[in-house]
């Protein structure tokens, strides 16, 4: 009666529990709804710009504490 509680709990092995965890990733993609080429140069565009900004502003604030700092030392 042991044996048969073991094999009945027993978790599938490694490769097929790996295979359905790809299986269910294909099936979740297929349904994905992807954005258009213009839609993505455009977001694209945004992010860049926002991190230029921050970049510049950073920047400015570094230069800005350096020269703080050379007053003072």
């Amino acid at each position: 009666m042991a044996n048969a509680t073991k094999t009945k709990n027993k978790k599938p092995s490694w490769i097929r529990r790996v295979g359905a965890k790809f299986k269910e990733v294909f099936s979740e993609l297929k349904r994905v709804t992807w954005p258009t080429f213009p839609t993505v140069l455009k977001t694209t565009g945004v992010v860049l710009v926002i991190v230029f900004l921050f970049l510049a502003v950073v920047t400015g604030v570094d230069a800005f504490l350096g020269w703080l700092l050379s007053l003072i030392s």
